[in-house]
């Protein structure tokens, strides 16, 4: 599992931290990535200079860039936990990981002040003023590029008080784990997870594809990308590419040999005497010009894309024409051979 932490200042952050690491975690902090690149620069580690930087690193890719860095380093076979957490930028990024989960760490702000004294950092503030005045600003945030406190606590699967002793503490980070490692998914996830499977029977690779539809929580049909029934498959006779003029003048090929992966699910469900009408079709990317329009006109109400398909643009302005919700799991271009 993947957990993330963040909270007010001298919230116990780390404590949090050092504990999920004691227990196996690996860990990889946001602010890390920041005081490497302060050094690259020949620049004093400072808390001013590390805000700063990422308040300019955030303005100029985007404000979860720290977090899109952070996921590169990760191995998603091992337990990670990540701290530094500030904006629902960074927040928005890693939950593309599924098993991305957020803790929220939290105390009042008199015990919070209360350990920034006793801790003695030289770049601490020094009154209870000062540190109020400095709170108050890193809650609200100063735009989408600052760290923003409060919007990463509305976005905190679990929400951590830690006003009690260290084993109080612990106790609910354990608590914390355990309930991330053994939650139920969601509906959308979990019928994407069955889309993936129904996908590893495509048999074209460059269009590898997988189609659930569902209504109420039933599954009604499915389909993957095949040949028509009683032809060749790509992976038997290879693929059959035909060009394409877009509307904006570019030229695209296509396999044109096989059926999609939506196609065949609502042919299936048309052959079995199944209706669809108000039901939500999972998808491995948004569908495909013609496969957009055979859904409006088959009733269907929802489509969930596990990914994004580099050539949606009239499938998206046709299913808002036509007040069908899409809505995209994984942000990113889905990637297959010889994708133009």
């Amino acid at each position: 599992m993947i957990i993330g932490v963040t909270g007010y200042l001298a919230a116990g952050k780390d404590t949090v931290v050092d504990h999920l690491v004691k227990q196996g975690f690996k860990h990889i902090s946001l602010s890390d990535i920041l005081r490497a690149e302060l050094r690259t620069r020949g620049k004093a580690v400072t808390r001013k200079n590390l805000q700063e930087l990422g308040n300019d690193l955030r303005q100029a890719f985007g404000p979860g860039y720290l977090a899109q860095r952070a996921l590169l380093t990760i191995d998603d076979k091992e337990d990670w936990v990540i701290s530094s957490i500030g904006t629902a930028g960074e927040v928005a990024v890693l939950r593309k990981n599924q098993k991305f989960n957020l803790i929220f760490v939290n105390a009042s702000q008199k015990t919070r002040y209360k350990r920034i004294k006793a801790r003695k950092r030289e770049r601490d503030p020094q009154t209870f003023a000062a540190f109020k005045k400095l709170e108050a600003k890193e809650a609200k945030g100063g735009g989408a590029q600052y760290r923003a406190f409060d919007e990463t606590k509305k976005l905190a699967d679990i929400i951590i008080n830690n006003d009690g002793t260290l084993r109080e503490l612990h106790r609910k980070v354990d608590k914390a784990a355990y309930v991330f490692k053994t939650k139920r998914p969601s509906w959308d996830d979990y019928f994407i997870g069955i889309t993936n499977a129904v996908r590893e029977r495509g048999t074209c690779d460059r269009g590898k594809a997988g189609c659930v539809i569902a209504k109420d929580n039933r599954i009604l049909t499915t389909g993957y990308v095949g040949s028509v029934k009683g032809m060749p498959h790509c992976d038997e006779a290879g693929h059959l590419m035909h060009e394409v003029i877009n509307e904006d003048g570019t030229r695209s090929k296509h396999c044109i040999r096989t059926v999609h992966a939506e196609q065949n699910a609502i042919v299936q469900a048309a052959r079995n005497g199944v209706s669809i009408d108000g039901a939500t079709l999972y998808c491995s990317m948004t569908p495909c010009f013609t496969c957009a329009k055979l859904i409006i006109n088959a009733g269907i109400k929802r489509v969930v894309a596990n990914k994004d398909y580099h050539k949606s643009k009239l499938s998206k302005a046709f299913f808002k024409a036509a007040k069908v919700k899409l809505d995209i799991i994984h942000k990113e271009v889905e990637q297959y051979t010889n994708m133009k």
